[in-house]
């Protein structure tokens, strides 16, 4: 995305928070980011795609946010996890976006509606990805469940928190005191054996993610997350981090992935790489090839 088109998402979101999405015209967005009604035509084909660029530019940054913190640490670790949670809540409350949130959701506008929803999946998914790194494999054929019941704990959690202790900011507080509550909720439901949501459901809730993808979605995730930590203390780091962090877009956000970008990326990271980065860089190239294969077959 160029500079010119991620400055003018900037500038809407600032006024979407400041005057309210439906409140906010497009003349406004003109002049506040100050662009011709052409310039912005050529990014949007509208003001509800401009919401869409704002959530999904806002989405791919947590996202990097929230793995990031996993660098050299066990995914498995549940401290690790309470962190990318109130990282995640942080994120949401300094960008203001349940206030976008509410507004969209009491529109009348369906496409918008539709695309919130997909995201409240991901975010579902997110979790429930996360469940199956830190519980047991007995327990993973009722995580989604446990993840359902954790997301509306959190939520109405935090929401009573604070209505009751408006100056208290002990986020990390609730967020502990829930996980620590599915945790002992995890396995008395593995205990009883129910079961209301198959997580096969995820393939009808996100047909372009069938289940093959979805699992090479997680191996990349994972050995991007591994060569980072090797990389952790190169001279080179930060250049290393973001062309790794490029791949990982470019992979699994890409509707058309550009294959000799990604090429040119991972020649880089060979060239200047230690001995020991080779073997995640053989594994990665090859998960790489078969997500590229997977997409293309789909």
């Amino acid at each position: 995305m160029n500079d010119r088109k991620q400055q003018v998402i900037a500038k809407a979101h600032q006024l979407f928070v400041e005057k309210g999405f439906q409140a906010t015209s497009i003349i406004d967005i003109l002049e506040f980011s100050g662009i011709s009604k052409g310039t912005f035509y050529n990014y949007f084909s509208s003001k509800n795609e401009l919401l869409i660029a704002i959530f999904t530019s806002l989405g791919k940054k947590i996202d990097q946010e929230r793995n990031h913190l996993l660098i050299g640490q066990d995914p498995a670790d549940i401290e690790v996890f309470i962190e990318q949670l109130e990282l995640h809540m942080a994120f949401n409350k300094r960008n203001k976006l349940l206030t976008l949130f509410e507004e969209v959701f009491v529109s009348n506008d369906p496409s918008l509606k539709q695309f919130l929803k997909r995201m409240q999946i991901l975010h579902l998914r997110w979790i429930y990805q996360r469940f199956l790194d830190i519980f047991e494999k007995a327990t993973h054929p009722h995580l989604l469940d446990c993840a359902v019941m954790f997301t509306g704990m959190l939520h109405h959690n935090i929401h009573y928190h604070f209505l009751a202790h408006e100056m208290d900011s002990s986020l990390k507080q609730v967020i502990r005191f829930t996980v620590e509550r599915v945790v002992k909720m995890v396995h008395e439901v593995e205990r009883s054996g129910d079961q209301l949501l198959d997580p096969e459901i995820f393939t009808k809730w996100l047909p372009e993610c069938n289940k093959t993808e979805l699992a090479l979605e997680k191996k990349l995730y994972h050995i991007i997350s591994a060569l980072k930590k090797h990389m952790n203390e190169g001279i080179d780091q930060l250049e290393h981090f973001e062309l790794l962090d490029f791949i990982q877009e470019e992979v699994i956000h890409s509707k058309t992935p550009r294959k000799f970008l990604i090429k040119s990326a991972l020649t880089t990271l060979r060239e200047f790489s230690g001995d020991v980065w080779q073997p995640d860089l053989q594994k990665l190239g090859e998960i790489i090839e078969a997500f590229l294969m997977e997409k293309s077959s789909i």
